[in-house]
C-alpha cells in the first residue's frame, strides 16, 4: 500500500465543546469524476496521484464547509478545519474537526446520515449534463418528484456558464481556473437516500491537455473542502464520518 501522509498536530483537550473529530475521504485519484465539476467546462476531470500529494501541503488547515441544501459549496459557513490528509490507494483522506458549538446542526447531520454503505456504481456519461430527478429526504426536506422545469432550468444554466467559460478559457497553465467538485444537477444511484459526501475546491489548475474528453489535472492548489449530499458530489466514491 502506497501512502503520502501530512498533518499538523492539535493539543489534546478533553471535552472540548466545540470540537468534534471528523474524517472521510475528500476525493479519489487517477480515476475520473463521475460527473462534471464546477468550473471545467462541462468536462470529467482525473486528479492525478502525483498532483493530489503535491499538493497536500496546501490542503492542512483548509477550512471544511457546506450549504444547508448540503448541495454546494458556502466559503460563508466554514464549519471546520482539515488537520490531516494522506493519499492512501487511490485515496485522498482527510480528518480535523468540526465546530460542533458554532454548527451543531451539521455535526448532528453527519451524525445521522455520515457514511454509508457502498453501493454498485452505475454507468455514467462523459457528459456534465444531464436532467434527473432525486428520490428521497435529504437534512429533512422532501425531494421526491423534483420538478422537471427545475432540472431544465439549471440545464440552461449550466450551458450558459460554459460557453462563458469557453470564451474566457484556460489562460497559460490554468492560472485564476478554480474548481469545485461539485455537479450543478442531480447525480442518479450516488448512495443511499441522504448519504453524504465530500467536495474539495481548487485554483491555480493545470490540465495537461485542455482539449482532451476528460481533464487530467496535473497541478492544483487546494483552497478548501466541503460536506454535501453524495448526489451533488463529482467524485460519488467520498464519505464523511464523526471518529
Amino acid at each position: 500500500m502506497d501512502l503520502e501522509s501530512m498533518a499538523v498536530e492539535m493539543p489534546v483537550v478533553k471535552g472540548h465543546p466545540n470540537r468534534v473529530a471528523f474524517r472521510g475521504v475528500l476525493t479519489v485519484v487517477d480515476v475520473p469524476s463521475d460527473r462534471a465539476p464546477s468550473g471545467s467546462q462541462g468536462k470529467r476531470v482525473m486528479l492525478t496521484r502525483r498532483a493530489a500529494e503535491a499538493a497536500i501541503p496546501s490542503l492542512i488547515g483548509m477550512a471544511v464547509d457546506y450549504a444547508p441544501s448540503l448541495d454546494r459549496h458556502d466559503a460563508r459557513r466554514k464549519v471546520g478545519v482539515i488537520t490531516r490528509a494522506d493519499v492512501v490507494g487511490r485515496n485522498l483522506e482527510v480528518s480535523g474537526y468540526l465546530y460542533a458549538k458554532d454548527f451543531p446542526e451539521i455535526v448532528e447531520e453527519i451524525g445521522r446520515l455520515g457514511r454509508q454503505p457502498a453501493e454498485e456504481r452505475l454507468p455514467v456519461s462523459g457528459s456534465g449534463l444531464s436532467a434527473s430527478t432525486s428520490v428521497g429526504k435529504i437534512g429533512g426536506m422532501a425531494t421526491e418528484g423534483m420538478p422537471l422545469r427545475t432540472s431544465l432550468a439549471s440545464a440552461v444554466t449550466e450551458i450558459r456558464r460554459l460557453i462563458h467559460a469557453a470564451r474566457v478559457g484556460l489562460g497559460q497553465k490554468g492560472q485564476g481556473v478554480s474548481l469545485r467538485a461539485e455537479t450543478q444537477l442531480v447525480l442518479m444511484g450516488a448512495g443511499g437516500p441522504g448519504s453524504l459526501g465530500m467536495s474539495f475546491e481548487v485554483t491555480k489548475v493545470n490540465v495537461l491537455n485542455p482539449r482532451a474528453r476528460i481533464w487530467k489535472l496535473i497541478e492544483v492548489t487546494f483552497t478548501g473542502a466541503a460536506i454535501l449530499r453524495k448526489d451533488k458530489a463529482a467524485f460519488r466514491d467520498t464519505w464523511i464520518e464523526l471518529e
